[in-house]
């Protein structure tokens, strides 16, 4: 910058032209400072700068200086090299926490984010203005619970592509998560039923319209007999615990863990890299590790102190819960049959003949069908029955004799016409 030009800011060009009209007896130093909202030992120190140095006094004196506490360009390049080999896709808050936990350097997250711009390797990002309703948050744990799963390359190229199915609490976004190979009615349950062993039942379970979720059936006769809609075999076992089903109708109405798994796939993606997780049951052995490191750093206290998860009642057979259920009839042979399979009472009584039992299906293959809350016992027949032989037809019987069709000189069909054509013949 040349010499003859000097770069002071508008709220300096503002004191001196009050610091001026004071040396000029205009105004009293009492009332500069009041104008400035400075004391008036500021002011006289003011006078006595632009006294000694004319205007540049006013200027603050550390304007063009290089901090004393500037990184140098050695440990810039330090941490440069270590961010290019090791963090490379690492966000820069990712990438300091790293720096200081594996190789004890305190830096902030904007200098990392200086550093990884000057070497490309960040770019800055801009952020679209929300266009949602935003909603408060809960204010007591357990009130509403936020579920959803997330479809994610979370083992990169090192294993299978996992689903993590994912429980953030509203009011504090506590998380919990668990891997499964695909998302369905057996990992929405497993997963909910280890919630419920950590924490207890909240009163509401905030989800998406996933198949799993939400059924676009009509109600079968049981349904509306009982004046009921079509239900899931998730969605009935919620109802069994107690808990409050709601459904979203798009993914902003549950950012929270939409944010969530956007933070995880930033994060537990390279923690797993790190520590080389490349299966199902190591990501889930890393995980039960890794969600106290990141609820300790993302949790926050809610605005009650109440927490609203109830414990499980004794009544509760979460056995008989967690599982698939269904209404069947058992015809007049004592069988009944469930989805392609049939089965057979081995007591059968004239009783059970055309009534209403239900089966349970656990998911390691175990059926229980029970009638007025007694398990009956049973046994697995073949479905399909053998086929009747063929039809045996006699040999005359098999090809008939085509149809006969007299000509047209048959005396049958002989008219004037036939008898003209004939004598002209003649």
């Amino acid at each position: 910058m040349r010499e003859d030009i000097i770069a002071m800011t508008k709220r300096e060009l503002e004191r001196g032209q009050v610091v001026g009209r004071c040396m000029r007896k205009e105004l009293r130093q009492a009332e500069a400072g009041e104008l400035l909202g400075l004391s008036e030992r500021h002011i006289r120190r003011l006078v006595k700068r632009v006294r000694a140095s004319g205007v540049r006094g006013l200027k603050h004196g550390n304007r063009g200086r290089e901090s004393p506490r500037k990184m140098s360009l050695e440990m810039e390049s330090r941490i440069g090299s270590i961010i290019g080999e090791r963090y490379a896709d690492f966000t820069p808050l990712h990438a300091a926490e790293k720096l200081w936990e594996r190789h004890r350097i305190r830096v902030s997250r904007e200098k990392v984010r200086q550093v990884m711009m000057a070497r490309g390797l960040w770019k800055r990002r801009w952020r679209r203005k929300a266009d949602h309703v935003w909603r408060e948050r809960k204010p007591h744990a357990g009130e509403m619970v936020q579920m959803d799963g997330s479809h994610h390359a979370w083992l990169e190229k090192r294993g299978p592509r996992l689903v993590l199915m994912g429980y953030v609490d509203d009011a504090t976004g506590r998380f919990y998560g668990r891997f499964y190979d695909h998302e369905g009615v057996w990992p929405a349950m497993d997963s909910l039923r280890r919630y419920i062993g950590l924490y207890g039942l909240p009163q509401a379970i905030y989800l998406d319209k996933h198949s799993t979720y939400k059924t676009t059936r009509k109600p079968d006769t049981e349904e509306l007999l009982k004046d009921e809609q079509a239900r899931t075999q998730f969605e009935r076992a919620l109802d069994e615990l107690g808990i409050k089903v709601i459904h979203a109708h798009s993914p902003q109405a549950k950012g929270r863990i939409e944010r969530a798994f956007g933070t995880l796939q930033g994060r537990l993606v390279k923690e797993m890299r790190l520590a080389r997780v490349s299966s199902l049951e190591e990501a889930n052995r890393f995980l039960e590790r890794y969600l106290g490191t990141y609820n300790r750093r993302f949790m926050r206290a809610p605005r009650q102190p109440q927490d609203l998860h109830r414990p499980v009642a004794r009544s509760l057979k979460l056995d008989d819960i967690f599982c698939l259920q269904g209404i069947r009839t058992v015809n007049n042979g004592y069988l009944v049959k469930w989805t392609s399979r049939t089965f057979l009472l081995t007591h059968p009584s004239w009783t059970l003949r055309r009534q209403k039992v239900v089966v349970r299906e656990w998911f390691d293959g175990r059926i229980s069908i029970r009638f007025k809350g007694k398990d009956l016992e049973i046994k697995e027949v073949d479905a399909f029955r053998p086929k009747p032989p063929a039809r045996v037809v006699s040999p005359k019987f098999r090809r008939r004799p085509p149809k006969y069709i007299p000509p047209v000189t048959h005396p049958w069909k002989r008219g004037p016409v036939v008898l003209g054509l004939l004598e002209n013949r003649t």
